[in-house]
């Protein structure tokens, strides 16, 4: 079992900047695959940033350009820094934790077996 723990959430302006991070615990070393999530209001839930356990990165079209994942092993935390950020990037940001993802399954929700409970960014015009 893998116990995921988001924070750093908040409100900020349009064009502003954010950084989440997501303090994992239990049996890390199970979990290659490390990732964010959000969900807007109304909305599924969606890919944004995930990383594997050799540091490779792969983002989702909607942030690319404007986040940077990365992740601190020894500390067993995974970050996602937030650029310029839109108010449609409004929503709750969760960290996900997977065994395996099979090609084409990156932002398959239902491969990651691990969830945080989620934290709050809101961006306001």
């Amino acid at each position: 079992q893998v116990q995921l723990v988001e924070s750093g959430g908040g409100s900020v302006q349009a064009g502003g900047s954010l950084s989440l991070s997501c303090e994992a615990s239990g049996d890390t070393s199970s979990t290659y695959f490390m990732a964010w999530f959000r969900q807007g209001p109304g909305k599924e839930r969606e890919g944004v940033a995930v990383i594997d356990g050799d540091g490779r990165r792969t983002y989702a079209d909607s942030m690319k350009g404007r986040i940077t994942i990365s992740q601190d092993k020894a500390k067993s935390a995974l970050y996602l820094k937030m650029d310029s950020l839109k108010p449609e990037d409004s929503a709750m940001y969760y960290c996900a934790a997977a065994h395996d993802l099979p090609y084409g399954g990156t932002w398959d929700v239902s491969f990651y077996a691990y969830w945080g409970q989620g934290t709050q960014v809101t961006v306001s015009s």
